[in-house]
């Protein structure tokens, strides 16, 4: 019981008056126990401070079968006062998640959980039961104590539950004489298909009951969950093997191909329920929509067509200069001749990119991403939407479709895609796998396995939009994956940027790379690698994910207004190496992106905070920041119309502001030498010249080399120094403080053939004409600039 306890509870009270707090690693797979150290902190030794002192490092032990850490001492300091709360960190100040199902999970003012210590809960009196036949998870269940008026707890799935899946092709299969509908529903006690040939018969349908599929289970453990009075136990194993599934299944003798359909899902109604037997439930699996709420199209898979993956061929990583994008954003302004309707969606987009001035293929991007276009919870075709609060993850968005009744949206973004790929470019979906919009239709599939939960059943938020899925559920990993197989084989998408992935976590993101690479090795992979709990850029580094750096974007935006050092700037400069990037390609260099204030309106002089008509300065140092930017090793990332300073007046959050969004391409002719700079920029990054600057794996230890001087910012950074990489070598400098500087300079170089290719106006490969900054014993850099050699 001791180890059950710890499971749970973090902790348990030995017989002979000492606690042992005890952390699990197999459910720890964040970290190496062997590579770091990590500490019990708490109310009782002052947190964080306690990190770094032996006295609070855990210990790798075994118990049972598993390793553990674990931390012992005398129980009378962490018993008294009751309620005491406790996590665990590394010597490196990560913070170990606490499952929000923990008996003694509890948050403080800042949302943060912690565990908590009470003393009544010691592990001497734990029930554990067997039961005669296996549990029927499709009703309410309750342990009660036999004496009258004893207390009682519900029970809830846990455990085992999230393991149950299927490996059955699931959603509508219309075949040739026939069509099979299957829909996973883990603990429904009926499920209802509606069906019509017409929306005008929508109330109306055609009713048929699904049959529970049976299946043989695999037998697991007998074992419950602690359980004690006041608690909501979790059940964590089943006693025996039996036949209660997971899959419901019709088939109808009919192909229903052009049929519009929706389920009603019956179940437990209780805390960890949200079953309606009225609620118009979407196929998770539905290929196209009508709308956010459905009804979903029946499509045969055999004539959704494959994407022509052969015709393109996605760019290596090191390769790629990303430009981020919304369909709206670039359409509302675009200056080519489309109707009103075309501005909204795939088709008018198509035609955009197809015109000879497609604005993102000039700048030289060669790599888009959009963003969500996947079904979103809009309401109206009108209105705009950025698409991150998805309700369908098969189907495209009906908003962007010239006929969402005819399923229009499918060929539609296909054609897209085969668009950009003709002029050259890769397309990145940035998806949203770790929330739903509304209606959240896999709530009423099932709350419990769909989503993450507390021990009371309530949702939890750390995306800050109300739910967050739990994707390390069997089936709901498997429906991310799925879903991206889908994206990648039927439109011929080239990769994903996953939205707030820390909330997927690691491992799952793991399982999702895996999956993928088995059907196109070259995917590209991109996590957001935060969210409100957590970030986990350091412990993606050992996967085959690239994730947007954070930590590179705060950094100019201080750097190019005088703060920051020469050294961190050399960091970055150099890749984020090791702890954000083991490869350079790893870490996404950007410094703006849709979320939040444009990069102009951040870093304007204006008082207003709004860099629409910036100074002179404020050019000076977007130049500075173009310069840095493409200098560093990684991918870099724009967004749309930061070429030609795109300001949002200073507004915050412009999700629902389609005015504010919209790409001003009149700006690229008022400040065409700012797009001119960042387009020649780009073309000497994908050139033969810039190879230096793309690397796939980390450079030998002498290949930078780089001059500062104490007290400044200013930094030159000398790649290839040590020739590892052929003759060539480039040498940037930059000074984005206010006062001119001098920087040291190997004297054994600066006989070299330099020629200065960039400064902070001006950018030619062949070498700037007029006057240019000489490579000599000292480099001599003026007050907000910068300057780039090739020799």
């Amino acid at each position: 019981s001791d180890a059950v306890l710890g499971r749970e509870y973090g902790y348990f009270v030995g017989h002979h008056g000492f606690i042992c707090f005890l952390l699990v690693l197999s459910q720890h797979t964040e970290f190496d126990p062997l590579m770091e150290k990590v500490y019990l902190v708490g109310d009782f030794n002052s947190w964080e401070k306690a990190v770094g002192q032996a006295e609070w490092e855990m210990n790798v032990a075994s118990m049972g079968k598993e390793l553990v850490l674990v931390w012992t001492g005398p129980a009378d300091r962490f018993l008294n006062p009751p309620g005491q709360r406790f996590k665990f960190v590394t010597g490196e100040h990560r913070w170990l998640p606490i499952p929000g199902t923990s008996p003694n999970a509890t948050r403080d003012a800042d949302g943060n959980l912690n565990f908590a210590i009470d003393p009544e809960r010691t592990g001497h009196h734990l029930y554990s039961f067997t039961l005669p036949v296996p549990i029927d998870l499709s009703r309410s269940w309750r342990v009660e104590w036999t004496k009258p008026g004893g207390e009682g707890a519900p029970l809830r799935p846990d455990g085992y539950f999230f393991d149950l899946k299927t490996d059955l092709v699931l959603g509508a299969i219309a075949k040739r004489d026939e069509t099979i509908f299957r829909l996973f529903a883990p603990r429904a006690s009926k499920v209802e298909l509606c069906l019509t040939p017409s929306l005008d018969a929508v109330e109306q349908p055609h009713r048929y009951s699904l049959i529970r599929r049976a299946e043989p289970m695999e037998r697991l453990k007998e074992a419950f969950a602690p359980m004690q009075p006041g608690d909501t136990a979790g059940i964590r194993h089943v006693p025996a093997p039996g036949n209660w599934q997971g899959v419901w299944e019709v088939t109808l003798d009919q192909s229903l191909k052009g049929w519009y359909y929706w389920y009603h899902v019956e179940g437990p109604i209780d805390a960890f329920g949200f079953f309606s037997r009225t609620q118009k439930i979407l196929d998770p699996y539905a290929f196209a929509t009508v709308g956010r709420e459905g009804p979903g199209i029946i499509m045969d898979r055999s004539s959704l067509g494959k994407a022509n993956r052969a015709a393109f061929r996605t760019p290596v990583w090191q390769d790629l200069v990303i430009g981020e994008a919304h369909i709206r954003d670039l359409l509302r302004n675009a200056p080519i001749d489309l109707t009103a309707d075309e501005r909204l969606g795939f088709k008018g987009l198509q035609k955009y990119v197809e015109s000879p001035d497609f604005y993102l293929r000039r700048l030289g991007v060669n790599c888009v991403e959009l963003q969500p276009i996947q079904e979103n919870d809009s309401q109206t075709k009108q209105e705009y939407h950025w698409g991150y609060m998805p309700v369908s993850w098969f189907s495209p968005a009906s908003t962007y479709a010239s006929n969402p009744a005819d399923g229009s949206a499918v060929s539609e973004f296909r054609d897209l895609v085969e668009a950009f790929h003709l002029r050259g470019m890769a397309v990145i979906l940035d998806v949203v796998y770790n929330h739903q919009g509304v209606p959240a239709h896999l709530m009423f599939i099932d709350k419990q396995y769909y989503f993450a939960t507390d021990r009371d059943g309530n949702l939890s938020n750390w995306s800050g939009c109300g739910n967050d899925i739990r994707a390390s559920s069997a089936m709901a990993k498997r429906l991310i994956i799925d879903s991206c197989m889908h994206m990648i084989e039927t439109f011929g998408v080239d990769g994903f940027r996953f939205d707030l992935a820390e909330l997927l976590g690691v491992d799952v993101m793991r399982d999702i790379e895996r999956a993928l690479k088995t059907i196109k090795r070259d995917v590209i992979l991109i996590a957001e690698p935060w969210s409100f709990r957590g970030h986990i850029a350091g412990e993606l580094a050992d996967t085959g994910w690239s994730s947007w750096n954070d930590g590179y974007r705060d950094f100019m935006r201080d750097y190019i207004r005088g703060g920051g050092s020469a050294s961190q700037l050399e960091y970055f400069l150099k890749g984020s190496p090791w702890y954000f990037a083991r490869w350079p390609a790893q870490t996404v260099n950007y410094t703006e992106s849709h979320d939040d204030r444009t990069w102009i309106d951040r870093i304007t002089e204006n008082g207003s905070g709004s860099g629409y008509e910036p100074t002179a300065l404020d050019r000076r140092r977007t130049h500075l920041m173009i310069a840095t930017l493409f200098s560093t090793l990684g991918i870099p990332m724009i967004a749309a119309g930061q070429d030609s300073l795109r300001s949002k007046h200073g507004v915050n959050n412009t999700y629902l502001r389609g005015d504010l969004n919209g790409v001003d391409y009149r700006r690229i002719q008022r400040y065409s030498g700012t797009h001119a700079y960042m387009a020649e920029w780009i073309a000497f990054r994908l050139g033969a010249r810039g190879r230096l600057l793309r690397q796939w794996s980390l450079p030998s230890e002498g290949f930078f080399r780089s001059f500062s001087r104490e007290g400044t910012t200013a930094l030159a950074l000398l790649y290839n120094s040590d020739s590892s990489q052929g003759p060539e070598r480039l040498l940037f400098a930059i000074n984005a403080s206010g006062a001119d500087v001098s920087l040291p300079f190997d004297p054994e170089l600066v006989p070299l053939p330099w020629v200065q290719i960039a400064d902070h106006e001006r950018f030619c490969s062949h070498g700037l004409k007029g006057i240019s900054m000489p490579v000599a014993q000292t480099l001599e850099l003026c007050a907000y600039s910068c300057a780039l050699w090739s020799a």
